[in-house]
């Protein structure tokens, strides 16, 4: 079977949707057609049950997707042993991350690993914690990076970085640099979207002082990080962030920490894979690189 057939169904599989596929892989809408119809005709059944413009995954894709899946895998790996061969590392790292990781921590460390590695790329993947987790949990990501532990049985969390959210807020919103906890609920306080690694952490750090989010006063549920961080800057409220977020901010002044009396919220960031899967070599050394990094390269 043609590999690029493989890689034009997986892509349509993951994302139901041949347009959408198209868009991943750089193809045309009737190229992608063309293949999947390719591999219909070669198998002799139907993979996708086409219902308007949605489209849906039959028996065979199903059990099809897992074998291709590995297939498509090790040839990945079979590139990379052949690079090896040739004393060179090379291919695609793709790595998940929730949005202080991807934003403000693997950004600054993929230069390093590119002087080791040059003919490496990167693509990095953001998205809440419950989202990255989910993506590992579900073979469509090989490696996160997340700043919460979820429900999730078939996840391997390897801690990685310490973190410390904070109370920010508008420079001129307070007056006192240090609010009791009950004082929290007569002013309006920006959150993050639920599935957010910095929400989960937030709201078990509150519960332990028996406060809720409907004990709190939210004029918004924003999406992102930089999303809060502009609407404290309006003085739309205040919100409870990562230090590493919001550490260019504090520094200029354009955000002010508050503190919360008795109340310290520590949290780590994740090095996450499936417990199942074995990671392809070019992934191990990104993996075992990450092991390396020490909290104080990222010195608050």
């Amino acid at each position: 079977m043609d590999i690029h057939h493989l890689k034009v169904f997986l892509s349509v599989f993951k994302n139901k949707s041949f347009s959408r596929a198209s868009a991943e892989i750089n193809l045309t809408q009737p190229t992608v057609s063309s293949h999947i119809k390719a591999m219909e005709d070669e198998l002799d059944c139907r993979l996708f049950d086409r219902i308007g413009r949605t489209i849906i995954s039959t028996k065979e894709a199903e059990l099809l997707y897992s074998c291709a899946s590995d297939i498509a895998e090790r040839l990945e790996d079979i590139k990379t042993t052949i690079g090896l061969l040739k004393e060179e590392i090379k291919g695609e790292l793709i790595i998940g991350a929730s949005t202080i990781p991807g934003t403000y921590v693997i950004p600054s460390i993929i230069p390093e690993f590119k002087k080791k590695y040059p003919a490496v790329s990167f693509r990095v993947v953001i998205g809440d914690s419950g989202k990255i987790t989910d993506m590992v949990s579900g073979n469509e990501l090989l490696i996160g990076v997340v700043g919460a532990k979820m429900d999730h049985g078939k996840i391997e969390y390897l801690n990685f970085l310490e973190d410390e959210l904070i109370l920010i807020s508008h420079p001129k919103f307070f007056r006192k640099k240090i609010i009791s906890e009950n004082e929290l609920a007569d002013i309006p306080f920006l959150i993050r979207e639920e599935g957010s690694g910095t929400r989960k952490v937030m709201e078990k750090y509150l519960a332990e002082r028996n406060i809720g989010l409907k004990d709190l006063c939210i004029p918004a549920i924003l999406g992102s990080t930089d999303a809060v961080k502009e609407a404290v800057k309006s003085g739309l409220g205040v919100s409870i962030l990562s230090r590493i977020a919001v550490k260019s901010e504090t520094r200029s002044g354009l955000l002010k920490e508050t503190r919360i009396k008795g109340l310290n919220m520590k949290r780590n960031f994740y090095i996450i894979t499936h417990k199942k899967r074995t990671l392809p070599k070019i992934y191990r050394l990104f993996f075992d690189y990450l092991k390396t990094k020490s909290q104080s390269i990222f010195s608050l």
